[in-house]
């Protein structure tokens, strides 16, 4: 039973990347989703989430709100992050979870079951 995080890579300022998030071991629609990040010497931070596949309303973070866009393939047992116009101060690990949490604004209120389970983690670093 778990998470695997992958996608992360060097991308220039303005660019795009897709992170995935793979689940094994359970049937990830059920749960609510959250991508989290941890910049160097920062906390760790929500990004985006979304609630279970019978509701799948997002949530995101001010900071990447109109830039991240958060999805699901259930046939994949999948999450995506797809981040796009990507900025120096997104240079972070970012971490998939079946949870959401702070700063995102009504994190509360994603739908779906909640769990303290984690990806490993993928680097993102926005080159200037």
């Amino acid at each position: 039973v778990q998470l695997q995080a992958s996608g992360g890579g060097l991308v220039q300022a303005g660019g795009s990347l897709r992170l995935s998030c793979t689940a094994s071991g359970f049937d990830l629609d059920l749960y609510a989703i959250g991508w989290f990040r941890r910049a160097p010497g920062k906390e760790r931070e929500g990004v985006s989430c979304m609630s279970n596949s019978d509701d799948r309303t997002t949530f995101h973070a001010d900071s990447v709100r109109g830039r991240f866009a958060i999805s699901r393939d259930n046939s994949k047992n999948t999450v995506y992050l797809q981040m796009n116009n990507l900025k120096p101060e997104d240079t972070a690990v970012y971490y998939c979870a079946t949870k959401c949490g702070p700063p995102i604004r009504g994190f509360n209120n994603v739908r779906g079951r909640w769990s303290d389970r984690w990806g490993q983690g993928t680097l993102v670093t926005v080159s200037s």
